[in-house]
C-alpha cells in the first residue's frame, strides 16, 4: 500500500487491521510498515470480489452471505473488546452524511430547489433517522462491508477490506450495507430472512434483548439513512472527483428506499421526494447481471 502522509493517514489501518487480526478475521496482515513515508507491506487476499463471485456464480450466494454474515457477527461480538477506541458514529456525522444527499444529489446533480416546507420536512426526516441510529445497541462497525469490500478467498472466506474508518455505531449498519447493497441486490424477502436470521444469532449469543419486529424496523430505516448517504456519495463522486460510473448506482440504492417508504409514516416526504422528483431526472440503471438483480 502507498499511501502519501500528504493525502492519507496509514495509522487507523493500522491499528484496526490489529484489531481484526486479534479477532481472528481475515484481513490484510500488515507485515512490515513505514509509516513516516506511507508504505505498507501487506498480505495478500487475492483479486475476486464478492460482487464478481456472486454475479458470475449466483448459486453460491447463500454460501457467501453465510460467511458474510458469520464474520460480522465475530465482528461485534469479538470488537466489544477494541469499539471504545474507535470514533463515535455520533449525531454530527450521521446528519453530515443525510446532507450529501441533499446537498450533491438533489442540488448539485439534479439541481432540485427545497421550498421552506421541504427543509422543514427534510429535517425532521434526518432527526429521525439519526434518532433511530442512536437509538441502538453499539458495536464495532466496519462502515463499508459490502460486496466490493469482502473478498472471496479459498480458506477463512471473506477477506475484509477497506476497514480503516471504522466507528463505534449502529449494531444494524454493517448489516444493512451487506444486505442492501449499492452494488448488487436480491429480493426483499431475502433479505429480511437474512436480516432477521441474523438477529436470531444476536439473541442466542445474548448480544441483544431485542424484539424481531423492532430489529426489522431499525434495520429498515438504518438502511435509509444509508442508502440516502451513498447516492449522495455517488454524485459527488461525480462532479467532484469526475467518477460518473457511479451515477449508474443511484436508480438501485434509491430503490430500496421506494420499497419500504410506503410502510413507515415518517418516510413519507422522502419517500415522495425519491419517486416524484428524483427518480424522473436521473438515467435509467445499468443493465441488470443475472438472476441476483431486479
Amino acid at each position: 500500500m502507498d499511501a502519501p502522509p500528504t493525502h492519507e493517514d496509514c495509522a487507523p489501518f493500522v491499528r484496526i487491521a490489529g484489531y481484526l487480526e486479534q479477532m481472528g478475521l481475515n484481513s490484510p496482515r500488515v507485515v512490515q510498515a513505514d509509516a513516516g513515508k506511507g508504505f505498507l507491506l501487506l498480505t495478500d487476499l487475492g483479486s475476486r470480489q464478492y460482487l464478481d463471485e456472486l454475479r458470475e456464480r449466483p448459486e453460491r450466494a447463500e454460501e457467501l452471505y453465510g460467511d458474510a454474515l458469520a464474520a460480522l457477527l465475530t465482528l461485534q461480538e469479538q470488537g466489544r473488546r477494541f469499539q471504545a477506541e474507535l470514533p463515535p458514529y455520533d449525531s454530527r456525522l450521521l446528519s453530515f452524511e443525510l446532507s450529501l444527499f441533499r446537498d450533491w444529489l438533489c442540488r448539485r446533480h439534479l439541481g432540485l430547489g427545497f421550498s421552506k416546507q421541504d427543509d422543514a420536512d427534510w429535517q425532521a426526516t434526518v432527526e429521525m433517522l439519526v434518532g433511530n441510529a442512536l437509538r441502538q445497541p453499539k458495536v464495532f462497525v466496519h462502515r463499508d462491508y459490502h460486496s466490493r469490500n469482502l473478498m472471496a478467498t479459498g480458506e477463512a472466506n471473506p477477506g475484509i477490506l477497506d476497514f480503516q474508518d471504522a466507528v463505534e455505531g449502529p449494531h444494524t449498519y454493517d448489516l444493512v450495507s451487506l444486505l442492501k447493497d449499492c452494488y448488487i441486490c436480491w429480493p426483499a424477502a431475502e433479505v429480511r430472512g437474512r436480516a432477521m436470521d441474523f438477529h436470531a444469532a444476536l439473541t442466542e449469543r445474548r448480544l441483544t434483548a431485542i424484539e424481531p419486529a423492532e430489529f426489522l424496523r431499525s434495520f429498515e430505516l438504518m438502511g435509509v439513512q444509508r442508502q440516502l448517504k451513498a447516492a449522495g456519495i455517488f454524485a459527488r463522486l461525480s462532479h467532484r472527483d469526475g467518477k460518473a460510473g457511479y451515477l449508474d448506482d443511484i436508480p438501485r440504492t434509491l430503490k430500496y428506499i421506494s420499497e419500504i417508504a410506503p410502510r413507515y409514516a415518517e418516510l413519507e416526504f422522502v419517500g415522495q421526494l425519491i419517486s416524484e422528483r428524483c427518480r424522473p431526472l436521473l438515467r435509467p440503471a445499468a443493465p441488470a447481471e443475472g438472476r441476483a438483480h431486479q
